[in-house]
Parts: structure tokens; sequence; C-alpha cells
């Protein structure tokens, strides 16, 4: 890698762990470690729906870390054979 390789991944990695609530339309992540420290401890809110084989992951419009502009996250799962 290059010195640059991972600041550029830096910037567009999320990596959290810990256990999850889901009440069929949102699941809830409960941290217990996490990338950023200061997200460790809190709950993470997701919006979930199936569509076949996937399913789509998106935050509530909110402020980006990086620039301040509002936007939607989203991480779509697909089940493979």
């Amino acid at each position: 890698m290059t010195d640059q390789e991972p600041r550029r991944t830096l910037k567009t990695m999320v990596a959290y762990g810990g256990t999850y609530t889901f009440d069929g339309k949102t699941v809830t992540h409960h941290l217990d470690i996490a990338w950023n420290q200061v997200w460790t401890g809190t709950d993470l809110v997701r919006n979930v729906k199936f569509d076949g084989r996937k399913a789509i992951f998106t935050t509530n419009p909110q402020p980006r870390s990086r620039d301040g502009k509002v936007a939607i996250s989203v991480l779509t799962w697909e089940k493979l054979e």
C-alpha cells in the first residue's frame, strides 16, 4: 500500500460490533466497540427493507461528519447461494 491508501480507507470505512435488536422495520445496533470511539456504548438505528434476497439498511437523514451536508447512508446486503 502507498502512504495515501490507508488514509483514503479510513475516510470511507465504518466498523463496529455488538448486539442488536430488530422490530421488523428497524434494527438497533448496541455498540460494544467501534472504529470511531465516540460511538462505543451508543445505539445506531437503521431502517430495514427486504427485497427478495437483499436486505437494505438506511439511516435517517443526518449531517455528514466531513462536510455537514445532509445525507442518507445506504448499505445493501445480498444473500448468495
